[in-house]
């Protein structure tokens, strides 16, 4: 059964409400956190045929058994298969009406892993701005949705040091310069970034072009200035003959 975007989002919102007023902690991400964190540009999605398939949130695992019984009062059922094949860093609910949610405690762990419970009480209704750029530009295998959100996000928000309403470079280039694997995916999805925007070229407008492009390249500033530490430089050693993600099909998948 496919659902409108609306419904999607109404869908989020009773989530997300119903957990604050009994003080559980979640945190939108995904294609919907992109479409509510961009009102300006957030019609890129529909310009660029972005579709919705899921909601997708982020929590702490300590808040594991009462998060179950939200979902648990709200309509939804747990797939039972994901909690005992995965454990506590993942639980998948599913709705009678056949709308599906994920709910990822403490991180993402794809690709790569981005942490994300200390950062969770810096942005509402969503993870902040830098890990939802993160959460796109650590799959290996970048597909054209997850550019659509990454260039839309970019296009909305300033490039900075700091968390509101801006990406926080600083922190990404921090992140990247801990860890070569990261830092390897992230530029070289930057560049894949570049090369469709400039296939989008024309259903774009050129100020949106050319915003976006000086916005990637500061972030590219960022990463490449940031000091590297002694594991990134041995990592850097190694290169490519080592590979340095997780394969998607290694993943828990619901």
């Amino acid at each position: 059964m496919s659902f409108s975007r609306e419904h999607f989002l109404t869908e989020a919102k009773r989530i997300i409400d119903f957990c604050q007023e009994r003080k559980v902690t979640v945190r939108l991400l995904g294609a919907l956190a992109f479409y509510h964190h961009c009102p300006r540009y957030n019609y890129l999605q529909d310009t660029l045929k972005r579709v919705f398939t899921d909601i997708d949130l982020a929590a702490r695992s300590e808040e594991g058994e009462r998060i179950r019984e939200v979902f648990k009062a709200l309509g939804y059922q747990e797939d039972m298969e994901v909690r005992v094949l995965y454990g506590t860093g993942r639980l998948v609910f599913n709705h009678p009406n056949g709308l599906h949610c994920d709910v990822f405690l403490d991180c993402l762990d794809f690709c790569h892993v981005i942490p994300l419970r200390d950062r969770l009480d810096v942005d509402f209704p969503t993870i902040p701005l830098a890990e939802l750029f993160m959460e796109k530009m650590q799959i290996v295998k970048l597909n054209e949705k997850d550019i659509i959100d990454t260039i839309m996000i970019i296009r909305e928000h300033g490039i900075g040091e700091e968390d509101t309403e801006i990406i926080n470079a600083k922190l990404i280039a921090r992140r990247c310069a801990q860890d070569w694997g990261l830092w390897k995916t992230i530029t070289m999805n930057l560049d894949k970034v570049s090369q469709k925007l400039e296939q989008y070229r024309a259903q774009l407008r050129e100020e949106d072009y050319e915003d976006v492009t000086q916005k990637i390249a500061a972030i590219r500033r960022y990463i490449e200035k940031e000091p590297k530490s002694l594991a990134w430089k041995m990592r850097s050693k190694i290169g490519e003959r080592v590979k340095w993600y997780k394969e998607v099909d290694e993943l828990p998948q619901a």
